[in-house]
């Protein structure tokens, strides 16, 4: 099992946490309010601890769950203290009408991540593509994208023990079909194998 932690407090951390206490991972949460941060690893239960704001993440993976404005931000703030980790960034930077990128298409979220973050750490991409609502209901399969093969491996650990599969893929995806053909959030994409 994996040792985990979270930064944020809202609702992906909790859902995220829930799964991983349930998993058998161990789970520290930290957030700007210290409080919040506290509630919820009491919520949590299970062993949960909080840890402060900025300082180094006791855990193994550090999982970066903010808005996408805040993301790299956090992850400058928190500086050296994420040398040799995997960072694993939720986000989806999407625009306010939700149709687009809110960035230069020439860069992403996790590759800014990666300029603010040490060199000796990992940015791996995961969760964008899962609703919060799917997440907590049911086992879809979790997207994921890394470049380094280690890194990797350890998150995708990580989301076998939430009972998920991991798979590399796109994020926007999951929006347009939301948005534009299913009309709502009460599902996943995943990928069924057609016997031969």
């Amino acid at each position: 099992m994996s040792s985990i932690s979270i930064i944020g407090t809202g609702n992906m951390a909790r859902t995220i946490g829930a799964r991983a206490i349930a998993g058998g991972n161990t789970v520290e949460v930290m957030g700007r309010d210290q409080s919040k941060a506290a509630d919820l690893a009491k919520d949590l239960g299970d062993g949960a601890t909080t840890g402060e704001w900025g300082t180094a993440p006791a855990g193994d993976i550090v999982i970066v769950a903010l808005l996408y404005n805040g993301v790299v931000p956090a992850v400058a703030h928190y500086g050296d203290t994420l040398a040799n980790e995997a960072i694993v960034d939720i986000s989806n930077p999407f625009n306010s009408t939700f149709d687009g990128l809110a960035h230069r298409e020439e860069t992403s979220i996790a590759q800014e991540v990666a300029k603010a973050a040490p060199a000796s750490a990992s940015v791996v991409k995961a969760f964008n593509t899962v609703f919060r609502y799917v997440l907590e209901k049911g086992r879809p399969d979790a997207f994921i994208a890394a470049d380094n093969a280690q890194a990797k491996a350890s998150v995708e650990a990580f989301i076998e023990s939430l009972g998920l599969r991991p798979l590399e893929g796109a994020g926007v995806l999951t929006v347009g079909l939301a948005n534009h053909g299913v009309g709502n959030l009460d599902f996943a994409v995943s990928v069924t194998e057609l016997p031969v």
